[in-house]
């Protein structure tokens, strides 16, 4: 039988834990109830109230206990966890998302707008919007809803960032904003798609309207040669047919750009491709036309596998690489190839030192047909981008008038051990 000291122990001992659960429940801020059956007891907790109360019910002891909650992830959880926890998932959405503060400081941006911006989006975290848009704040649609305290709804904006941007407002508990949350979406690749639309068309009519008569052109030329002469002859080999077959290859060109072509891919380290698959090409290229070569591969990108098309991303290259040879001036050419791993993407820089890109058409050099060579078809440019796009990446450049330019390539890039290899 145990003794009146150690009686007072135990009872002090359950007091301690009864004070124990109390205090828990109190920090508890959303609402709950358990019913447990086997006791005949129901504890149930209101939001905004410190303590619990607990009825009694009916002793089923056979029923499963219940527990139910209600938990706002506005009023009960700490905002910046819930941050935490959605950022991961709006990483997936190819919109802009964006929230910022009351102070218009960047509490959570998602892959695709860090990406499109050109931005490291574990840095501009913290940092206010206009260090993310780089547009004077008037434009700043998302620091409009801030000012007015009055969300948008399908605005359409017109600066640098042409798209479809709407905005919501979260408030604390005392009416002050605690989150503007905005989503934009660009409409430049819907532009896109609308002018390759139109040149798959444009394309398919010069396939059958022009293809099939130069080819019967070309046809009668080679038969007639032999009862002509010499001179005429000539003329033919010299100028006709090559002049026949470069209209033909405009036309093949152009089909590749409008049409997308299938892609044959296969998971690679992007390193190893440039050390062995392209050096292999470029080397001789560069010794040919005395261009000065040099690569730097970030490390990082061993631990990492893209999935694409050798033949095709060989072609993007070697256009990038032949565009640099023949805008080349007096002095001597430098191409530097760089890697990076930035966000889940593969970069690649292809740098040189070569004459720049004028302002005034630096905005048109992927268009097709856009050319400043009087013997180029510009398709080069067109083609490659394409290409870029089919292996779900982008492709943009950066150049100043006189120093250079540079083409920066991003593909998705995969850990080698989450790769489907």
């Amino acid at each position: 039988m145990e003794s009146h000291e150690q009686l007072k122990k135990k009872i002090n001992e359950l007091e301690e834990e009864i004070r124990l659960y109390k205090r828990f429940v109190e920090h508890i801020t959303f609402p709950f109830s358990y019913v447990d059956y086997e006791l005949g007891k129901v504890i149930k907790k209101e939001r905004n109230i410190p303590s619990a109360t607990i009825e009694t019910i009916q002793k089923e002891e056979k029923r499963t206990p219940i527990l139910q909650w209600n938990i706002d992830l506005q009023k009960d959880y700490p905002f910046e966890q819930v941050e935490q926890f959605l950022s991961p998932i709006f990483d997936l959405v190819s919109h802009h998302i964006v929230f910022v503060d009351a102070e218009g400081k960047i509490t959570l941006c998602n892959l695709q707008a860090a990406n499109d911006v050109g931005v490291n989006r574990d840095e501009i975290i913290g940092k206010h919007i206009r260090e993310l848009l780089n547009i004077p704040d008037e434009q700043i649609m998302t620091l409009k809803t801030l000012r007015t305290k009055q969300p948008l709804y399908n605005c359409e904006v017109l600066d640098r960032y042409y798209g479809i941007i709407n905005t919501r407002i979260l408030y604390n508990e005392d009416g002050s904003i605690k989150r503007v949350i905005s989503m934009f979406q660009s409409l430049n690749q819907i532009k896109e798609a609308e002018k390759l639309a139109i040149a798959g068309r444009i394309a398919a009519g010069i396939a059958h309207e022009i293809r099939n008569p130069l080819t019967t052109v070309r046809g009668y030329l080679q038969f007639l040669k032999e009862q002509l002469p010499e001179h005429i002859v000539t003329l033919i080999d010299q100028l006709l047919i090559p002049e026949l077959d470069r209209a033909n290859d405009i036309i093949t060109d152009f089909l590749n750009v409008a049409k997308p072509s299938e892609v044959k891919a296969e998971w690679i380290g992007i390193n190893e491709f440039i050390r062995h698959d392209l050096d292999l090409l470029l080397r001789s290229e560069a010794l040919l036309h005395n261009v000065g070569l040099s690569y730097h591969l970030d490390e990082k990108l061993q631990q990492y596998v893209v999935n694409i098309d050798k033949n095709q991303l060989l072609q993007v290259f070697i256009n990038l690489f032949r565009n640099a040879i023949e805008a080349k001036t007096e002095k001597s050419l430098r191409v530097d190839i760089e890697t990076k791993l930035h966000n889940n993407l593969v970069q690649i820089y292809v740098r040189d030192n070569g004459p720049g890109i004028p302002s005034t058409i630096i905005h048109h050099i992927f268009d097709p047909f856009f050319s400043t060579k009087s013997t180029g078809t510009g398709l080069g440019l067109s083609l490659s981008r394409k290409i870029i796009e089919l292996h779900k990446g982008s492709m943009r450049v950066q150049s100043e008038f006189g120093h250079g330019s540079c083409f920066i390539i991003e593909l998705p890039a995969y850990p080698k051990n989450e790769a489907a290899i």
